[in-house]
């Protein structure tokens, strides 16, 4: 299975968080590969930036490289299926997650039920 995480997913997986324990079997599956998207780095640039996280984006990075997870970059095909996604949340980077997961297509991940309404392809945690 391949698992894309949304930004709080990473966060909370790099982080031990307790909010990943309905996926965590998933997560550690032998055939299950993890992959994070450079949006969701960016995201993490950004609020890092704003003093929002206290981690930067190279600490990320590097924790997702000694997890095994893959990064997956942003490709012309994810944009146009982002333009063709209904306006059902704001949020650019988790329009480009959901966009991503389709196209690609993997599972996304996330804590947020109202991406659940764009696809079968969200998991909420």
């Amino acid at each position: 299975m391949r698992l894309l995480f949304d930004t709080n997913v990473l966060l909370w997986t790099l982080t031990g968080s307790d909010r990943i324990e309905k996926v965590r079997d998933l997560i550690l599956s032998d055939d299950t590969e993890v992959f994070v998207s450079i949006a969701s780095c960016w995201e993490i640039a950004i609020k890092h930036a704003l003093g929002k996280l206290p981690q930067n984006v190279a600490q990320t990075r590097a924790a997702v490289q000694a997890s095994g997870f893959v990064e997956l970059p942003v490709l012309g095909v994810h944009t146009e299926a982002l333009g063709k996604l209904p306006p059902l949340h704001r949020d650019p980077f988790d329009r480009l997650l959901i966009a991503q997961a389709i196209t690609e297509p993997m599972c996304l991940i996330t804590g947020d039920d109202m991406l659940a309404q764009y696809s079968e392809l969200v998991m909420t945690v």
